[in-house]
């Protein structure tokens, strides 16, 4: 467990390991949230139940890591390094629940997963989203990524421009 202060104000976050109950409690926020905000259909959280359990079973966690955000009891949000290829990692499940949003803890997030790969020796990363994610999106630009791919698609049962970016380490 990380502990993380610094830039965010009035807010001890503990950043953890994937541990028990944090599978389901991700798949439901991401169907919840996702259905409400974005109209995802039921793919989208058997999609994401796929990537935790995968990550929970096969993840090597000398170049893969999870980063589950806690304040006290409560979960906050998730992000996670996953190996791509020998010299890529992939960022996957960046995750705030919308009352931790605005507060620092997505840069926290970014910054811990972004060390952390650049730690285990990868030379970069990459990952995809969706355009509406705006926020996220002018994070990853603040933060370096550059946007390398977006094209409009049907996904999860509804129209969506898709994106890819990367960002060198």
């Amino acid at each position: 467990m990380q502990a993380v202060r610094g830039f965010l104000p009035r807010m001890t976050i503990d950043l953890k390991d994937l541990g028990p109950g944090d599978i389901d409690w991700l798949v439901d926020q991401h169907a919840r949230l996702y259905a409400r905000d974005e109209g995802f259909d039921e793919s989208f959280p058997v999609l994401v139940r796929q990537i935790l359990e995968d990550f929970e079973r096969d993840h090597d966690p000398t170049c893969e890591k999870s980063f589950v955000a806690w304040e006290g009891d409560q979960r906050l949000g998730s992000i996670f390094c996953m190996r791509e290829d020998d010299e890529t990692a992939k960022l996957r499940l960046f995750f705030l629940l919308p009352e931790a949003r605005g507060k620092g803890l997505g840069r926290t997030l970014l910054e811990a997963c972004m060390g952390f790969a650049r730690d285990s020796g990868y030379r970069r990363m990459a990952l995809w989203t969706h355009e509406s994610h705006r926020a996220a999106c002018a994070l990853y630009e603040k933060a370096g990524w550059r946007l390398v791919r977006s094209e409009p698609k049907v996904s999860f049962g509804t129209e969506v421009v898709e994106q890819g970016y990367e960002v060198d380490l």
